[in-house]
């Protein structure tokens, strides 16, 4: 009979484990390591306690001392407590970091964000918030229990031809008022701004020397406050007033506003005024050299229209369905007109005529007019930029249906955007094309060819959103020229007509291309327009 003890000892050796039996080492629970020391003496151990007095932290901290003095190895750099991958990763990421520096690319890094793309200037017109519409909530009609509407399909849309929508969003024909759109209703005219279009104007010296000519382009520069935004979307065109006690501008965009900005005046927006007589793009504006107070600007909604300023309405000087591109003054005292629209005719416009009508309309021979220019001094040739040749033209020989040029400029591949008679002489014609080119012709003697003198290779690609590059001459220099540029970092250029290069402006405040250029007739001063209504000034 098995007794009590028995039974103890048969179950004690059933719940042996065999030692031949293997065992996985993940079970295997790590004995806990004491940290003590034994020649400690029975003061330092104390019972355990769920809170720690002061004076148990000198005592831990002798201990840890101890255990340094018996050999015990101690983590560097005060990482006590981390185990030894912890501690191989950060040694790596000291090594890297030390390497980083040897080569100085932290630093590098910092200058790459201090030379990062500046933002635009703030200046001029003030970006207004949309309002956003808040509509009706969507709500189910099944949800409601409510039968569905039975919905009918709208009718097709008719074909409305180029010229209804023209007629739809045109101004109306006549004068109007001069009311800056970004001021308030009862904003009224600066007494400055009508003293700066009636003061007179000075003649400055021309042809300078080459070497004075380019020391005066190196002492141009711009500043922060020489940008400001004009008008609210891309600029077609730009002008300089002649005054020369201030810098005042004008800028033409693509929805048919046009832009004032005085450099450095408190009135409006930084000194803008900005008003709307058109409702498509202005691709053309021109301050009357006999009557400062007057801006002409030409749109391609068919208006051409005279901003006066004494008056304080933009009058009505020429109207036609659509198509208008460019125009130039035919006369000293700017009352007649030379016209171009996308048809391929020229208008002539007298503004003494009532009415807003054309004296004569001719037809060139060719598709379209983009630019058209008038000799200085032998006003009855003009210069009319066609699809892809320049041909001169007397308007003494003008025909209704097809005239005969006396000139043509040959030697383009594509598209001409401008040509340009060098001022005060008109021994020169600018051209500048989509072909990469800007050429430059010999006038001088109007033959049946006039000889090409230089062709300069400019890029010329601007894309869609980026008005066309045009080389313009400067007034006070008539063998130099202005030109954007599409080369980074952005530039100006101004070229010899020998194609050499005189200067190039390059500042952290050129950001942009400016393909729309424009010298001041009578001050050291340069102006250009980018495709966000910015303008920027050069000067000194």
């Amino acid at each position: 009979m098995l007794t009590r003890q028995t039974k103890r000892d048969s179950t004690a050796k059933y719940l042996t484990p065999d030692a031949n039996v293997r065992r996985s080492s993940r079970s295997v629970v790590a004995p806990k390591r004491l940290n003590f020391s034994p020649d400690a003496t029975d003061n330092t151990v104390t019972k355990k306690k769920k809170t720690k007095t002061e004076n148990e932290k000198p005592e831990r901290k002798m201990i840890k001392d101890e255990d340094a003095e018996d050999g015990v190895d101690q983590p560097a750099g005060g990482h006590e407590g981390l185990s030894e991958y912890e501690l191989e990763r950060l040694e790596n990421i000291r090594k890297n970091q030390a390497f980083l520096s040897s080569i100085n690319l932290l630093q590098a890094r910092e200058d790459l964000q201090q030379t990062t793309r500046p933002k635009p200037s703030q200046r001029g017109l003030r970006s207004q918030a949309a309002i956003k519409e808040i509509l009706p909530p969507r709500k189910s009609l099944r949800l409601q229990n409510k039968p569905s509407d039975q919905l009918t399909l709208p009718e097709e849309p008719k074909d409305v031809s180029h010229h209804d929508l023209t007629s739809v969003f045109k101004k109306p024909a006549g004068p109007l008022l001069m009311n800056p759109i970004n001021q308030d209703e009862n904003f009224k005219l600066p007494r400055q701004l009508l003293e700066l279009f009636a003061e007179d104007i000075k003649e400055r010296k021309r042809n300078v020397d080459l070497k004075e000519y380019i020391a005066s382009l190196k002492n141009m520069k711009i500043t922060e406050d020489c940008v400001a935004k004009v008008v609210k979307d891309r600029i077609f065109s730009v002008a300089f007033h002649p005054c020369s006690n201030s810098l005042l501008m004008a800028a033409g965009d693509k929805w048919g506003k046009v832009g004032l900005w005085n450099l450095g005046a408190e009135w409006g927006d930084d000194g803008v005024l900005l008003f709307e007589p058109h409702s498509r793009p202005v691709s053309c504006l021109a301050f009357s050299r006999f009557q400062p107070t007057q801006l002409l600007s030409v749109s391609y909604d068919g208006s051409l229209r005279c901003m006066d300023v004494e008056k304080a309405v933009f009058d009505d000087v020429y109207d036609v369905d659509d198509g208008l591109k460019t125009f130039d003054f035919m006369s000293d005292d700017c009352s007649t007109l030379l016209v171009g629209n996308w048809f391929g005719d020229v208008a002539i416009v007298d503004r003494r005529t009532p009415g807003n009508s054309h004296e004569s309309l001719h037809s060139l021979n060719t598709t379209a007019v983009r630019c058209v220019s008038v000799h200085p001094l032998q006003m009855q040739y003009f210069a009319a930029a066609e699809s892809r040749t320049v041909s001169i033209y007397d308007n003494r020989y003008l025909k209704k249906t097809t005239s005969k040029a006396v000139s043509h400029l040959h030697g383009h591949a594509l598209s001409i955007s401008s040509a340009y008679f060098s001022p005060c002489t008109g021994n020169r014609v600018l051209t500048s094309c989509l072909d990469n080119r800007i050429r430059i012709y010999d006038t001088s003697s109007l033959t049946a060819e006039p000889p090409l003198l230089k062709s300069i290779s400019h890029d010329m690609q601007t894309g869609r959103w980026l008005s066309n590059i045009s080389a313009v001459w400067d007034p006070k220099q008539v063998d130099c020229f202005v030109v954007g540029s599409m080369r980074r970092p952005r530039r100006v250029e101004v070229f010899h007509e020998s194609g050499q290069l005189l200067h190039s402006f390059l500042d952290e405040n050129l950001s942009t291309v400016l393909p729309v250029t424009a010298f001041h007739p009578t001050r050291n001063a340069l102006l250009g327009g980018n495709s966000s209504g910015r303008m920027h000034v050069i000067y000194s």
